[in-house]
């Protein structure tokens, strides 16, 4: 899957990187495309400061406008190991001439994959990676996923401003809803009590991982009314209706007994 592309936003060349399980890590490799280049040119130079020496594209095939990265024996196509993650230009040139540019995303090496981090309703949780609408004082449910979980990492520790305290997710929870959309991820789950008294809007929800290297955050939105809590016209008119109904009854009693008083 490509990680970015460059190029002129008019139609010209592209530039397109790629990494393992689309991404860059620090140290590891990549793999580069160039695609939209006049026919007739034969290599394409690519360099970075990110990179441990510059990589060569030739065509697929003579005429072709597309290229193939050349891994001759001896060549170390990597990411350098001694960089911090971050963005790095990269620039590729036809003898001299650049006909492409992009920027190049390294994150750190053995970093998360997450995939899904999503907190819905216990009883209708989403298989998508968009958090459901949750409302104040709501049982839910927290699942994240992780491609590449650390190891000896089974508990993460999720914190909201929409919860009393820290909530606890755990790797082979039997909270995990078993969506198939999660096949080949490590799942954390958990359930948790959204407040009674949280304010309806956008909150932030985050998580620290590996070993507190990672911090992600995800946004949950906070709608409707309490749960347990009814409509106030409606029951302030059922307590009208029966409070009216218990007079009527009194009033009706009282006639029948100054009634029957006076058959006497």
């Amino acid at each position: 899957m490509p990680a970015a592309v460059g190029g002129n936003p008019s139609g010209g060349p592209r530039l397109t990187y790629f990494g393992d399980q689309g991404r860059v890590e620090n140290g590891g490799p990549v793999w580069f495309s160039v695609e939209g280049l006049r026919a007739g040119w034969d290599t394409v130079t690519v360099r970075s400061p990110a990179l441990v020496e510059p990589i060569r594209l030739t065509p697929v095939k003579k005429g072709s406008a597309q290229s193939a990265q050349v891994d001759a024996p001896g060549s170390h196509h990597r990411i350098r190991g001694d960089i911090a993650p971050g963005m790095y230009p990269v620039t590729a040139t036809v003898h001299g001439r650049t006909v492409a540019t992009t920027r190049l995303k390294v994150t750190a090496r053995g970093s998360a994959m997450i995939g899904r981090f999503v907190i819905g309703p216990k009883d209708a949780f989403p298989g998508s990676d968009t958090p459901a609408d949750v409302r104040p004082g709501g049982d839910v449910l927290v699942v994240l996923t992780d491609r590449q979980p650390a190891s000896g990492e089974d508990v993460l520790t999720v914190t909201s401003p929409v919860f009393d305290g820290r909530v606890t997710i755990r790797k082979d929870s039997a909270d995990d809803p078993g969506c198939k959309c999660d096949d080949g991820a490590t799942v954390y789950a958990g359930r948790a009590t959204v407040r009674g008294d949280v304010l309806a809007g956008t909150h932030p929800l985050t998580v620290i991982s590996h070993h507190g290297r990672q911090t992600t955050t995800r946004q949950v939105t906070v709608a409707g009314e309490p749960v347990g809590q009814g409509r106030p016209w409606l029951v302030g008119g059922i307590s009208a209706g029966v409070l009216a109904l218990a007079a009527g009854g009194w009033v009706l009693l009282r006639r029948h007994g100054r009634n029957g008083a006076g058959s006497a």
